[in-house]
């Protein structure tokens, strides 16, 4: 290759590889049936630097591509010919396609996800979100319940109702680490979500789960009235020494730390670990709503890529530790 590769993306219905590179061009191949000689069909001057991420897709011939000019491109594969492109926030880190209505899902390092609608050659921005405190760093679409997910080096996994158009956003609560890579069972209803602490959560997205509140704002407490450390005139008055502010992850209320000393897991909420709430909301939260909805396994390594194949039911791995893991998923995803 005349420059270090960047990404990759096959397909196995046409043998088609395409491999991007750090000078910004998209090298295509095609596989013989014996997988043992590699045909060069077309290169594409896709970006003016590397290539972050490449998606074939088969049912309308693009190839499309983020890089690192903060550009997202698609081609056609059959002429080559660049179709269009769109200028993203920040260099792209999630990229994701439905055929059907032929909107792409972008997801960039500043926590932003932007939507767009292709046609044949322009496309239309049609909204932005952000509900991340860190950078994107995997996106998933299940086609059929229409839902996005995007996992972020903060920690967490939102899941967007993007087909049920009421802006639901659902926060999934399960590493110690930026989530490194996200891949979903569509006949289970089941997302498999990967981190850098080496951990793989099998969340079950077949459950009726509920938005996190937002959180109050308040310069005393909501529950005893106690003054929080910056209200000075309350402090004054009622001669008392401020507090400092937290939030019940139930309710979303201000609350001081005396009237929030319970911690409690919310899995419906995805709160999978314990987090702080208030007393009341600690003594009306019954054993069924305490009751998990993810599974959690140690993979014993840094989780770089992951790659997962539903009809076999294994997940491949990779880590920071060179070594790859194959595992047999059956037993959690069926």
């Amino acid at each position: 290759m005349p420059s270090p590769c960047s990404c990759m993306s096959f397909n196995p219905e046409t043998r088609r590889l395409s491999i991007g590179l750090d000078n910004g061009t998209i090298s295509e191949f095609l596989l013989s049936e014996d997988y043992n000689k590699m045909t060069p069909v077309k290169n594409y001057q896709a970006h003016q630097s590397r290539v972050t991420m490449i998606l074939f897709v088969l049912e309308l011939e693009w190839v499309l591509s983020t890089g690192q000019d903060k550009q997202f491109a698609w081609h056609c594969s059959e002429s080559g010919q660049r179709l269009g492109g769109y200028r993203t926030s920040a260099v792209a880190s999630g990229l994701q396609f439905d055929v059907e209505t032929r909107h792409v899902f972008i997801g960039d390092h500043s926590g932003q996800v932007t939507i767009l609608k292709l046609e044949q050659e322009n496309c239309t921005l049609v909204t932005t979100f952000r509900g991340h405190t860190g950078g994107v760093t995997a996106l998933c679409w299940d086609p059929v319940q229409r839902v996005l997910f995007s996992g972020s080096s903060d920690h967490s996994v939102i899941m967007w109702d993007i087909g049920g158009r009421k802006g639901t956003a659902i926060e999934l609560q399960g590493h110690n680490d930026r989530v490194q890579a996200l891949s979903y069972a569509q006949h289970t209803r089941q997302l498999i979500s990967c981190g850098g602490d080496g951990g793989i959560v099998v969340w079950n997205m077949d459950v009726e789960r509920q938005e996190t509140p937002e959180w109050l704002d308040s310069d005393s407490c909501q529950k005893c009235d106690q003054p929080f450390f910056w209200n000075f005139k309350q402090m004054w008055d009622s001669k008392k020494i401020g507090l400092r502010q937290h939030h019940c992850r139930k309710c979303g209320r201000a609350v001081c730390g005396k009237c929030s000393s319970k911690r409690s897991s919310i899995p419906l909420m995805g709160f999978e670990f314990e987090v702080r709430v208030c007393d009341s909301c600690h003594e009306a939260i019954t054993d069924e709503e305490r009751a998990p909805t993810a599974t959690f396994h140690d993979s014993k390594h840094n989780i770089v890529h992951v790659h997962f194949d539903a009809t076999r039911g294994w997940l491949l791995t990779s880590g920071t530790d060179k070594v790859i893991k194959l595992w047999d998923m059956t037993p959690v995803v069926s």
